[in-house]
């Protein structure tokens, strides 16, 4: 229970479908929360955008609604921030958006992706920044701006990621940290500074970024305005914060790499943390500065990254259904498990926005496989499921290949309080499943760094104790050999279809 004048702290985190804001205590308890949403833009066909005045509003009325329980607003003592990586925010010589901004999904840069390999070579690029570039990612996006919007680039005078965006709006101050630069593709991994070769390559200008500095530092103090706006006093220490990856494993307690951290949520990851950067020479993987700094470490993490999997489900409630009541992912679950495992020889390949681990392919498409007149939304419901469960696994081998060893599967994100999907988790991999008690890891992570940006707490220690896990999903042994006789078929689907998904792909159309 929290005693009266202990110290609180406000944890937001800027997501891809809603803000969170989380209120706990110094041993880590919820004592407020908040949630606020906001669309996905598509103005063409493979463009993903959303307009940062949504996520400032957004997060005006989560942080309202996370402080509405609390007898004393005044109490908040640290505010940290997290945020959906890899998005691109622009403003002007007089600090004004030059337009949406342009998020993690957009699929729009594939050519300048393929073109910032073969410029820097695909070996060297990993060898600097520890992953491959994507669609979407920071470094490409620029470069498509660069080539397609000539006026916009001509105007650009500061690039921020999303949740440096709303610290600026909250504090007043740009700043990003080493793990939130890492995903721009612009970062030199190991000195933790801006990558001068790649930016002079993009012609970037490196005064447009901002400065580089740890995660649990001070960013400033939130500004008059901006306090008036959330319900806080003006003068709150607001931390720098930390990209919503690494501040879900620190949320979930996933400071050592003998737990992996498994997310289910708008898109998917599996984590684990490493003492030093092991990089996949393949690229099929992502090595990345964490929110800890090298010492005491783990300094840094590998994360298998894939795409589709809460967008999947939100595609089938939308547009395949158009499922309307609040418990629609409840009810598509719960058609799932009145199908049997294998949905009855139907087979979905989830990629319905192109795939990073393991093919990095932006042209890799979605697929049902066996379609027949017998089945219905139970079988569609569960192949969705098995299809992007199966992703997850074939993601997990790779991360095997590259030397991750975990003792034990933390399973994180809103997809996780689903039985169904946890059980099926825990069938696929063969392993007991850990639920997180608390849903909003990410935004708890930002907790712990606000606490320990104002040296109330160690970080380390602290995070492992707050991380609270419900008990175990054990496996079921026979469905789980059930499905490693699956999987191969999984992996075949795409290998015989890569050629036709990309033959398939529309021609561009004009900008």
């Amino acid at each position: 229970m929290t005693q009266a004048g202990s110290p609180l702290f406000l944890g937001i985190d800027l997501g891809t479908s809603s803000v969170k804001a989380l209120v706990v205590d110094d041993a880590g308890h919820v004592v407020g929360q908040g949630n606020s949403g906001y669309p996905i833009l598509v103005p063409l066909p493979g463009h993903a955008e959303q307009e940062p005045q949504a996520w400032w509003s957004a997060t005006i009325q989560a942080v309202r609604e996370a402080l509405a329980a609390l007898p004393d607003q005044d109490a908040i003592a640290a505010l940290g921030i997290t945020g959906q990586m890899h998005g691109t925010v622009l403003l002007d010589r007089n600090d004004q958006l030059l337009g949406p901004a342009i998020i993690w999904p957009d699929q729009r840069s594939h050519a300048e992706v393929e073109e910032i390999t073969t410029r820097v070579g695909a070996a060297k690029l990993i060898d600097i920044t520890g992953s491959p570039p994507a669609t979407g990612f920071q470094a490409a996006t620029l470069h498509w701006l660069h080539r397609h919007r000539p006026a916009t680039w001509a105007a650009i005078r500061c690039v921020l990621l999303p949740k440096d965006y709303l610290r600026w709006r909250l504090t007043g101050h740009f700043a990003t940290d080493p793990s939130d630069a890492a995903g721009t593709l612009l970062l030199d991994a190991t000195t933790r500074t801006w990558a001068t070769p790649l930016l002079n390559l993009l012609e970037i200008d490196p005064a447009w970024l901002p400065p580089i500095q740890p995660a649990r530092s001070l960013a400033g103090e939130l500004l008059p305005e901006a306090a008036e706006a959330l319900g806080l006093r003006p003068g709150v220490p607001v931390v720098t914060g930390a990209a919503d990856t690494p501040c879900s494993a620190l949320g979930a307690g996933v400071v050592s790499p003998s737990t992996l951290l498994l997310t289910l949520s708008s898109g998917g990851q599996l984590l684990i943390p490493t003492q030093d950067i092991a990089v996949d020479p393949q690229g099929r993987i992502h090595t990345f500065c964490s929110a800890i700094e090298a010492s005491p470490g783990p300094g840094w993490y590998q994360m298998a990254a894939l795409l589709n999997v809460g967008l999947v489900l939100r595609w089938l409630r939308d547009q395949l259904w158009a499922l309307t009541t609040p418990d629609a992912y409840t009810q598509i679950t719960t058609w799932a498990s009145h199908a049997p495992l294998g949905a009855n020889g139907l087979l979905f390949l989830p990629y319905l926005i192109g795939e990073r681990t393991p093919y990095m392919d932006a042209h890799a498409r979605g697929a049902l496989i066996g379609l027949t007149l017998t089945h219905g939304r139970p079988e569609i419901a569960r192949a969705v499921l098995e299809g992007i469960s199966m992703a997850y696994y074939h993601a997990f081998t790779v991360l095997q290949d590259v030397g991750a060893a975990p003792d034990r599967i933390v399973l994180a994100g809103g997809g996780a309080v689903s039985p169904f999907w946890r059980q099926l988790i825990a069938d696929l991999f063969g392993r007991p499943v850990h639920p997180l008690a608390v849903g909003a890891q990410s935004a708890l992570g930002a907790a712990l760094l606000a606490g320990a940006g104002i040296g109330h707490f160690d970080l380390l220690p602290t995070a492992q104790a707050w991380a609270r896990t419900e008990a175990p999903i054990q496996p079921n042994l026979e469905a789980h050999a059930a499905y490693q006789q699956r999987l191969p078929l999984f992996r075949q689907a795409y290998a015989q279809n890569r050629a036709l998904m990309h033959q398939l792909i529309p021609p561009p159309r004009s900008f």
